[in-house]
């Protein structure tokens, strides 16, 4: 029987709650007589997907033994249950003994799993009608927050109604020569391109579902690069861009696309020192931009699910994003209430950026501050442990780059000088699934530009 609570109302919710008694118990026939059927229950099967208590004791024993590697089958579960006193919480040995008769057909356990996992979903949402109508009733708490929380719950639900399906290697390789013989007929990039050339070649554009770092000390161009690359994206590929501001306000950010687009100083623009034939430009530029799908989200200290909700939204009007970008990773909380140990919690940030890169199907970049250790050597190049608070970032990331320049640490340098055009070194720190190296850019600090070395003139 189900586990019911006293009250009446919960009682009848409990009672006419989703199930499918017969899918369940031809499962827990199945683990008892294939190991293979236990290991694809155990990747998609978690012990409340069971409505009965007593499903749910023995599949919860199962696994137990199955990580002691305890051979599985009627008598050492019986065993196991008695030496650990469960045996009474199941119903006895009557309810194994009646497994026997459920004759488990292999071929089917997968549509079996399904079924259960239905009705599991079936009664997460029923639960949840239940607390949206209770939390209405809640009036010391804000309308934002009691919100908040609920899209949490149903983004669980939706994130799980799709079962992962275990592919054979026959598909698989069926799938990788398929895509081989289209990148043949038509070569292109993998990912998405970056838009400089020599970062292309190394990686193959980003690829979907990585988490990228650009790292660097302040002022050493990461924003600009990031928004160059944004940018880039969109012209090349109109794919839309999501572009989280963590540090610089939404015009402070439309200013540099304007200096980018229109090549006017950054120094002129922001006084108005303006000529004639800059406002052509001008007027140019931003028919062009406001007809892009970028997309600019200044909110200061976002949590992981705030920045989830509104990429849900964009791709709700858009149907599809091309890349993400987090400026910059610091300056994002985990939580509304954080932690102490802020290692930790950058840790917990970057695996959960990871997971919505996976969930969406989508790049996204992060940006970071690098540590003064930096400073402290004779070569400034950064490295890997260079990345501040580190944590489980290099171990997160699938794609690392890191910016120097060389002009950045001379101080003998004129202002004038230090305007100028400056050689920059984007170091591939990092890359999962390809080479490390160093590529060449050039960097037009006046304009906050990045430019491809072959494209400088």
């Amino acid at each position: 029987m189900p586990n019911v609570n006293k009250t009446s109302d919960l009682l009848t919710i409990e009672k006419y709650l989703p199930h499918n008694f017969l899918a369940e118990k031809i499962i827990l026939s199945s683990l008892l007589v294939s190991s293979e059927a236990i290991e694809i229950t155990l990747r998609s099967v978690k012990i409340e997907t069971f409505y009965f208590k007593n499903h749910q004791e023995l599949y919860q024993s199962i696994i137990e033994m199955y990580s002691q590697k305890i051979p599985i089958d009627i008598v050492t579960l019986n065993t196991f249950l008695q030496d650990n006193g469960r045996l009474n919480d199941i119903g006895g040995t009557q309810v194994l003994t009646e497994l026997i008769n459920y004759v488990p057909n292999l071929l089917y356990l997968e549509d079996y799993i399904k079924l259960i996992h239905d009705k599991f979903l079936r009664r997460s949402l029923i639960k949840l009608g239940y607390k949206i109508i209770n939390s209405a009733y809640v009036t010391n708490i804000s309308l934002e927050s009691i919100l908040s929380d609920l899209e949490v719950d149903i983004f669980n639900i939706t994130n799980q109604i799709k079962i992962q399906k275990i592919t054979s290697s026959a598909e698989l390789f069926s799938q990788v020569f398929l895509e081989l013989k289209q990148k043949a007929l038509k070569p292109s990039l993998s990912g998405v391109s970056s838009g400089f050339f020599d970062l292309d070649s190394f990686t193959q554009g980003f690829q979907k579902s990585d988490l990228i770092i650009i790292a660097g000390r302040p002022s050493m161009g990461k924003t600009a690069l990031a928004l160059n690359i944004g940018s880039n994206v969109i012209k090349n590929s109109n794919f839309p861009v999501l572009f989280f501001s963590l540090e610089m306000s939404k015009e402070q950010l439309t200013y540099r696309l304007l200096t980018n687009e229109t090549d006017i100083t950054n120094l002129r623009l922001k006084t108005g020192n303006l000529y004639k034939e800059d406002w052509v430009k001008l007027n140019s530029s931003i028919k062009n931009l406001s007809s892009l799908p970028f997309f600019i989200d200044d909110t200061s200290n976002p949590s992981i699910q705030d920045i989830k909700s509104k990429i849900k939204k964009i791709l709700f009007e858009q149907n599809q994003l091309g890349l993400i970008i987090i400026d910059y990773l610091q300056l994002m909380q985990h939580s509304k209430f954080g932690t102490n140990n802020r290692t930790q919690e950058l840790s917990q940030i970057t695996r959960s950026l990871k997971n919505l890169a996976r969930e969406f199907n989508v790049p996204i970049i992060a940006l970071s501050q690098l540590s003064r250790n930096v400073e402290n050597r004779i070569n400034k190049r950064p490295i890997l442990s260079d990345l501040r608070e580190s944590g489980s970032i290099e171990q997160d990331a699938d794609l690392v780059l890191m910016l120097y320049r060389e002009s950045y640490y001379n101080s003998h340098e004129s202002s004038e000088n230090l305007n100028s055009i400056d050689n920059v070194e984007l170091i591939i720190a990092k890359q999962r699934n390809g080479p490390v190296g160093t590529v060449d850019l050039m960097f037009d600090s006046s304009r906050t530009k990045f430019l491809n070395v072959e494209s400088t003139d």
